[in-house]
């Protein structure tokens, strides 16, 4: 009788598992908590919103330890480095052993009141309007 055990990745995929040591990027995210849920990473990487060594990654991606992960998600940009590949979600205190978390610091409600507030209806900023803007921010 012949073996049927299957050897490969998932059935009619084509595809072979990952390589020991790298999980997917979209896993991955969702693994460590970066995200809330795994489709929600996934939609950032097909959106662009996700870079792997400043390369615009796919949801399956392959990230390795060493590499820089960047994401922006919920207005605000987190920049990483994988420690440790993970593929299952794992609790809070072990998936902060997994990344080395390089990300800007959060602005006080101080910084963010900085960004310019137009009231309803007013239309477009003029040009001296968006020069004052980039004034107030410092650019």
């Amino acid at each position: 009788m012949a073996d049927t055990k299957n050897t490969g990745g998932a059935a009619g995929t084509g595809t072979g598992p990952l390589e020991a040591g790298t999980a997917r990027v979209d896993a991955w995210i969702w693994s460590v908590r970066l995200t809330k849920t795994r489709s929600v990473a996934a939609t950032a990487c097909r959106a662009g919103h996700v870079k792997v060594n400043g390369e615009r990654a796919k949801p399956a991606q392959p990230v390795r330890a060493g590499d820089e992960v960047r994401l922006f998600h919920a207005g605000r940009e987190r920049v990483v480095v994988v420690r440790r590949p993970v593929t299952k979600r794992v609790g809070a205190p072990v998936a902060v052993e997994c990344f080395v978390d390089n990300s800007p610091a959060v602005p006080t409600p101080v910084e963010a009141a900085v960004v310019g507030i137009r009231d309803r209806g007013a239309g477009r900023p003029t040009k001296r309007e968006r020069r004052e803007f980039d004034t107030l921010r410092g650019r």
